[in-house]
């Protein structure tokens, strides 16, 4: 049985080696288990996978070969997930829109309170309660400007806040697809130097010393030439960032094979007081975005891929995170990072034409000093060259 399961893992390009699957072997021969499937996952995710960048790689191969799993995770239940199933789909008119009241942040959050205290049952379609398909700011799958989401999927992607837990995918290093062009562009951010052991001939200077030395051999060796340009990349994932995941997965996969010296971590819209490296482990395994500030030297590059696409909350109000209660605001902590790297840009994969109709990139292109590109290649071109001046 299980060495189907080791060749399933195989095709779908995940290095697991025969010696990492005889630990796993004789780990159940031992019994370090419970006859879980659940405890299995996680055994053999622990000992088959090598990097976490093959995680999302393992659970869709895992899913595949044990049939019928749809999760490995526990669901919430805590949230009432009768009253959020989604039944109807609401469409209003321009001019009913238009009427539907916009509360602010301060009073979203004060009405939210109270709808907690007095609601008891499920409702659908109304404009008053928590629900879903109607016109007011709390629930899920309706129509409002702006409103606090809970549970489901977003549909029209105008909340300032969500109450479930979010997983969100880590974007795939290995991803070649596409990458060739977005490695050239990247080239233009080049600063070689030869660091570390000699291991590589020295052709000029090899010829010199032979010539030298009446003709006999004198081999001479030198470091490796590499490009010693040091990358922070902060990357914004789930939300709207899911419409862009293959455009910014080639970015991040092309980014790693041209940077040898390169740090990333994700966000979720905007940065915060923690960011983290792994998403199915972001509220277990958060990095403190002061600790990060303070690890890398002043002369780091620093690339933000995000399409900035947010309430304008998220980014100048404190406790404007979707997720959290945040204490300072997301734009004091981007104004901490462009002055820590003064070397520093922001990518944006949603189109140029699109960024004057939405006010938080306007927001974010501010603070960033209009040092924001598209994600094209004529866009990576002009953001190297800023950044290599």
């Amino acid at each position: 049985m299980l060495i189907d399961f080791f060749f399933t893992l195989k095709d779908a390009k995940i290095p697991v080696s025969i010696k990492e699957f005889l630990i796993l072997l004789e780990a159940m021969q031992k019994n370090v288990i419970n006859p879980s499937l659940d405890d299995f996952y996680f055994l053999s995710r622990m000992t088959l996978v090598k990097d976490e960048a093959h995680y999302d790689k393992f659970d869709k191969a895992f899913g595949l070969y044990f049939k019928g799993i749809e999760a490995v995770f526990d669901k919430n239940p805590e949230i009432p997930l009768d009253w959020l199933m989604k039944r109807m789909e609401r469409e209003l008119t321009p001019e009913q829109k238009a009427a539907i009241e916009k509360f602010g942040y301060d009073k979203l959050m004060d009405r939210l309170k109270e709808l907690l205290k007095e609601q008891k049952e499920r409702h659908e379609g109304g404009n008053k309660w928590i629900g879903t398909g109607g016109t007011s700011p709390f629930g899920n799958g309706g129509q409002n400007p702006e409103g606090i989401r809970i549970g489901g999927e977003g549909g029209n992607r105008t909340a300032v806040k969500v109450w479930e837990a979010r997983a969100y995918r880590d974007y795939d290093s290995e991803r070649e697809l596409g990458t060739r062009n977005i490695k050239i562009a990247l080239r233009r951010l080049r600063k070689f130097a030869r660091e570390g052991a000699e291991e590589e001939l020295a052709l000029d200077d090899t010829i010199r010393a032979t010539a030298n030395n009446a003709g006999y051999l004198d081999i001479r060796m030198q470091p490796e030439r590499k490009n010693n340009i040091k990358v922070l990349m902060l990357l914004d994932v789930g939300g709207t960032m899911d419409d862009h995941i293959a455009r910014t997965e080639e970015l991040f996969s092309a980014s790693k094979t041209e940077f040898k010296n390169m740090e990333f971590y994700y966000f979720h819209n905007c940065v915060y007081d923690y960011i983290w490296k792994n998403n199915r482990r972001r509220h277990a395994e958060r990095f403190p975005t002061w600790d990060i500030l303070r690890k890398y030297p002043p002369d780091t590059k620093l690339i933000l891929v995000g399409d900035a696409t947010m309430s304008p909350y998220e980014i100048l109000q404190p406790g404007g995170s979707v997720e959290y209660n945040n204490e300072e605001a997301g734009a004091v902590w981007l104004q901490r990072f462009t002055s820590t790297f003064p070397k520093y840009i922001w990518l944006n994969p949603e189109p140029e034409g699109l960024w004057q109709y939405r006010q938080s990139i306007s927001v974010i292109r501010q603070i960033m000093n209009n040092r924001m590109f598209p994600l094209t290649i004529d866009g990576l071109e002009r953001a190297m060259r800023l950044l290599s001046k």
